[in-house]
């Protein structure tokens, strides 16, 4: 996984717990705290999701949660940003066809 350990204006990266996470059912490992997105992006995973009308890809854009861009369905709950949702141990993460769709589990809760 590539990323910035000594950046020139935030505070330097401190190694973190790797977890494992699913993205599509596919596991991938990722930094315990760190954004969705950023883990995505370490492990070349580029596309949130797919807009309703056209069907085209979206990614980060302004990667401080102020856009939809980034959107995904986390653990069964769709329109996560995922710029600014940290990362935990086993999350469920699927890249999203337009508005999503709540699961069946989640509307059980």
């Amino acid at each position: 996984m590539n990323r910035i350990p000594n950046h020139p204006i935030l505070e330097d990266e401190k190694p973190e717990k790797e977890v494992q996470i699913f993205v599509d059912n596919k596991p991938i490992i990722a930094l315990e705290g760190e954004m969705i997105a950023a883990a995505l992006i370490a492990n070349g995973i580029f596309i949130n999701r797919y807009t309703t009308h056209k069907h085209k890809p979206r990614g980060i854009y302004c990667a401080i949660g102020r856009c939809t861009d980034c959107i995904m369905t986390v653990d069964g709950v769709p329109n996560v940003r995922t710029c600014v949702t940290k990362v935990r141990e086993g999350m469920k993460i699927i890249t999203q066809q337009g508005t999503g769709v709540w699961s069946e589990e989640v509307q059980n809760d």
